[in-house]
This record gives structure tokens, C-alpha cells and sequence, in this order.
């Protein structure tokens, strides 16, 4: 009998990974902006969306987004909260960028 590397199933490996990505997005964040690796807009543009892809393991890995069985209308409710939350944040930024008065 061979032995199994996932011998133990109530060790929480999705909590694992998902703080190794954590980590890792942060690390890669941080040294891009420590190290002055890209210019100005390019080094946003990367941060974004390491950021992104931390909302996404956060997510996935700790919140268990989708993987229950419960109804689906609570998935598709949250993508209709993300969306708005999306919508206010873009607006907002647009605002603050070009405040120029109508007339």
C-alpha cells in the first residue's frame, strides 16, 4: 500500500493555497512597486489587477464562492452587488478625474 499525500481530509488544503496565492499576489505588488519595475500607468494597470485575482481567491479559496449546493440565486445576486459596486467605484473615479463643470 502506497501512502497518500492527502491522507488527512479535514486538513484544509483549498486554505493553503489560497494563502500561498495571497502571499504571493502581495509579494508581487509590493516588489513592482518597490523596485520602481514598470512606469507609472503600466505599474496601476498591474496592480489592478493583482488585485483582481486576490478578490478572486479570496473569494474562491476562503469564502466558497459556488462549490455549495445551496440555490444559485445567491451566486447570481452577488454578481448583481459586484456589478453595481463596480459601476459606483468607475463612476466615481471618472468623476474625480474629470471634474469639469457643466454648462
Amino acid at each position: 500500500m502506497t501512502p497518500r499525500v492527502h491522507a488527512n481530509p479535514a486538513f484544509p488544503w483549498s486554505h493553503v493555497i489560497g494563502f500561498a496565492l495571497s502571499i504571493v499576489f502581495t509579494l508581487i505588488a509590493f516588489f513592482a512597486v518597490t523596485g520602481h519595475a514598470l512606469a507609472h500607468r503600466p505599474l496601476l494597470a498591474v496592480i489592478l489587477v493583482l488585485a483582481a485575482l486576490q478578490i478572486l481567491v479570496q473569494l474562491i479559496f476562503f469564502m466558497h464562492v459556488g462549490q455549495d449546493q445551496k440555490p444559485r440565486y445567491h451566486l447570481w445576486l452577488f454578481g448583481v452587488a459586484m456589478f453595481f459596486f463596480v459601476v459606483f467605484v468607475v463612476s466615481s473615479i471618472w468623476i474625480m478625474t474629470f471634474n469639469t463643470p457643466m454648462s
